[in-house]
């Protein structure tokens, strides 16, 4: 396995226009040998870009690709010695399963006894053993894309696996028990895997590390946890959650403390003074407390609507122009007229033009 960095990569279609148009904004970014990476965004944000770069498909406009230290900018495919899974299934239809899984074994020349240890050994982790020996046009589509998969994990010496939304065509049973076992795959065999997905169910669960993107660009490169403790954009707060980051313009208050419609909130972020700068507060569901008497930083709210969710409650809220949503204890009763709720000072993120204070 490798570590792959780009640096100050960047793609456009019309790179030798005078006004460029950027599929991909320039950046920056390290894949460290042995890492779980998701690539997280709306569909048309750059993701399948960004991989297809990385694995020599698509040369980029601008930067350079370092793989273990050698620039490999120039280098093929094959030179680069990555591994990848497309969204829809690629396989050989009239070879067996068995032997789509030892053909990138075979042109290789590994030995009969070493092919065959890695293919039921794969097999065996993708529930594929009892279909060894059928014609692969013969299976359901979510098992031809188990072959795909197989395919891009037999292989020992890969540099990384990238795998594009490789689950599209999975039934949603098998989806969650096969990222446990690409995980799996990924600790034992410390295999550098990168995986594209639009899904935050997917990128959260599977990922040690999530490069969110959005229009182009890499917003945030971060833990599941930072990401949803501190998206830096907006987008990121939006985009991160079920439901999406509680988010309201306010206004720069007296003594570093902000104004949300009538109410004072203290904060723990130092935020400059500017008169045309835009700010918003944003605040998880999770972390606002409904309480029964006035403490600081709280804000008096309307119910409108209470949903059950098993283990926990939802309530949507309004003060003045403003909707909230607050996820508390099901086991808890609350005032159907008005709800006092408090903003933890140090779970108020602060953004300025959409960009997180630090």
């Amino acid at each position: 396995m490798a570590k792959i960095e780009l640096r100050n990569v960047a793609h456009s279609y019309n790179a030798k226009e005078a006004e460029k148009t950027y599929a991909l904004k320039p950046f920056n970014l390290t894949w460290e040998n042995g890492g779980r990476y998701a690539v997280l965004g709306p569909s048309g944000c750059g993701k399948t870009t960004m991989l297809n770069i990385i694995s020599g498909l698509l040369k980029p406009s601008e930067g350079k690709i370092i793989i273990d230290g050698i620039d490999l900018t120039e280098a093929n495919t094959a030179t680069r010695n990555i591994a990848q899974v497309f969204q829809f299934p690629v396989i050989y239809g009239t070879m067996t399963v068995y032997e789509n899984l030892a053909f990138p074994l075979v042109c290789r020349n590994f030995p009969k006894e070493a092919i065959r240890a890695k293919v039921e050994e794969v097999a065996e982790l993708l529930n594929l053993t009892s279909h060894l020996t059928k014609r692969a046009k013969k299976l359901t589509a979510d098992q031809k894309q188990l072959i795909s998969m197989g395919r891009g994990l037999v292989r020992d010496d890969v540099a990384a696996v990238l795998m594009d939304e490789p689950l599209t065509v999975i039934d949603p049973d098998l989806k969650f028990e096969l990222r446990l076992r690409l995980k799996t795959i990924n600790q034992n065999y410390g295999s550098t895997m990168i995986y594209v997905t639009h899904d935050q169910n997917e990128a959260m669960t599977f990922a040690q590390k999530i490069i969110v993107m959005n229009h182009g660009e890499v917003v945030q490169v971060g833990t599941p946890q930072e990401l949803f403790d501190r998206p830096q954009t907006t987008f990121v707060g939006y985009f991160i959650g079920a439901p999406a980051m509680n988010i309201f313009e306010c206004a720069l208050g007296e003594d570093n403390s902000i104004r949300l419609e009538n109410f004072k909130l203290n904060t723990s972020t130092s935020i400059p003074q500017s008169e045309t700068s835009k700010l918003k507060l944003g605040i998880r569901s999770e972390y606002i407390k409904i309480i029964d008497q006035n403490a600081e930083n709280t804000i008096l709210a309307q119910p409108n609507e209470v949903q059950d969710f098993g283990n926990y409650k939802l309530l949507t809220a309004t003060f003045g122009e403003n909707i909230i949503k607050v996820k508390y204890d099901r086991k808890m009763g609350i005032n159907s007229e008005q709800v006092l709720l408090q903003l933890p000072s140090e779970r108020c993120n602060i953004y300025e033009n959409d960009r997180l204070i630090q």
